[in-house]
């Protein structure tokens, strides 16, 4: 009896951490003979098992699974294996985690894998797209983040989406060479904070940083946010860092809408180790001040992150170019590749003004001459000015003069062009002349 009890805990232990695989379609092996259903493909043609379309690649079996993701097809539209009896139950842990699949597709669009118990719980699905066409290309899917999360145990059913996009055309998609591999190092973590901005607190309307007061913010991970948020610290600077990211909202919703009208620029800085793709949102509520009430309006903008050091995003608003305005922002949401398991690092999240259309001021207490200037730039001023900054159009702090014993400033070594010159007041009054270097 003892024994037999023995065997049962050895089996239980057994089938919760191992799989059947590699899946490879050949003779012999696994998922040739497995149960595969296709849904919300129209008609759902079922999944073939085919010659391999090109062995002189990466892929160099005799066989591969054909998949017809068909025009009128949800983008959605896959394939999933029997539950229990193709794939066994099992659990991911480090051992397992690390998922690729060799695919060959005539378009580039997301792929996507996840994970099911008989129970219905699910992994979520990761994306990853291909980069190749017509070519067997290794994809590689990284569960690390699901481990010890409810859906890592008691999986017995895998999913599969070869072609997760709006269609346009019916696309023939291989997929074959289903492998589960050993949990890679550890993703690097950013050892030195952002850089700190440097314009000016009249000039920008702050969500999150160090440096500038922030205006209030509902929340930064929302309920129907896909993504883990911690609030970290790097050398005691305030910094978010968001995780399993597939897409995370940050909403200023209610009496918290954002009226940026008078900026020009969002800016953030952003740090990861394994996001390809990194995607800024920006969603405007409209006049009725509401979700989905007829008037909302949003675009989004992809960017291409260095790995492993913190990029600076300053972002021209005007290349949101669907927002009807920016009088009602409301949502700015963050998302990218890969789906699902994208690690990053977000700071200093503002908007800002460059200033490109002021008049120039002469007034009683202010002067600044000449203007045109070729060499030295008189600023005469009455109140108690404390300091004076010529800026760029561009926002780039060429010269600060702190010194106020003389109204004098060297301005040759200026390319030439057109600037703004910023004088602050004891008092914290900021104002700006427009002044040409020839």
């Amino acid at each position: 009896m003892r024994s037999s009890i023995l065997f049962i805990l050895l089996f239980n232990t057994f089938i919760s951490i191992s799989q059947n695989g590699p899946i490879s379609f050949e003779p012999g092996e696994f998922g040739l003979t497995w149960t595969w259903t296709v849904f919300e493909n129209v008609g759902n043609p079922p999944l073939e098992i085919v010659g391999n379309p090109d062995q002189t690649g990466i892929n160099s079996s005799s066989r591969a699974a054909k998949f017809t993701a068909l025009q009128g097809g949800m983008p959605y539209a896959g394939v999933e294996s029997a539950h229990a009896l193709d794939l066994g139950t099992f659990t991911l842990n480090p051992n397992n985690c690390i998922v690729k699949i060799m695919v060959y597709k005539p378009v580039i669009s997301n792929v996507g894998i996840k994970f099911a118990t008989a129970a219905g719980a699910s992994t979520g699905e990761l994306l990853v797209a291909n980069t190749l066409i017509n070519q067997w290309e290794e994809l590689t899917f990284d569960f690390t983040p699901i481990l010890g999360l409810p859906s890592s145990s008691g999986i017995d059913q895998v999913i599969i989406f070869p072609d997760f996009q709006n269609r346009t055309s019916t696309n023939i998609c291989y997929f074959d060479n289903i492998t589960f591999g050993v949990q890679g190092p550890p993703l690097a973590t950013p050892m030195t904070p952002a850089p700190d901005p440097n314009f000016l607190a009249n000039d920008v309307i702050s969500m999150f940083s160090n440096v500038y007061t922030d205006v209030p913010v509902n929340t930064w991970q929302t309920a129907w946010s896909q993504g883990t948020l911690n609030d970290i610290q790097i050398q005691g600077n305030d910094t978010k860092k968001y995780s399993s990211l597939n897409f995370v909202g940050v909403e200023t919703t209610g009496s918290n809408l954002l009226n940026v009208s008078n900026m020009t620029h969002l800016y953030l800085n952003v740090w990861t180790a394994n996001m390809t793709e990194f995607r800024v949102k920006l969603v405007d509520f409209g006049n009725d001040l509401s979700y989905a009430g007829g008037d909302d309006s949003e675009y989004e903008l992809p960017f291409i992150p260095t790995l492993e050091s913190w990029i600076t995003l300053d972002i021209p608003l005007t290349n949101f170019v669907n927002l009807a305005s920016n009088n009602h922002i409301a949502q700015l949401i963050f998302s990218g590749n890969p789906t699902g398991s994208g690690v990053v690092y977000v700071d200093n999240v503002l908007f800002h003004n460059v200033v490109t259309g002021i008049e120039t001021i002469q007034t009683n207490d202010m002067k600044l001459y000449p203007n045109p200037v070729q060499n030295e730039l008189s600023i005469v001023h009455e109140k108690d000015i404390i300091s004076i900054q010529v800026v760029s159009l561009t926002g780039e702090i060429m010269l600060v003069k702190k010194d106020m014993t003389t109204e004098k400033m060297d301005v040759s070594q200026l390319e030439n062009g057109l600037y703004v010159c910023r004088t602050e007041s004891e008092s914290g009054e900021i104002r700006q002349f427009k002044f040409i270097k020839e």
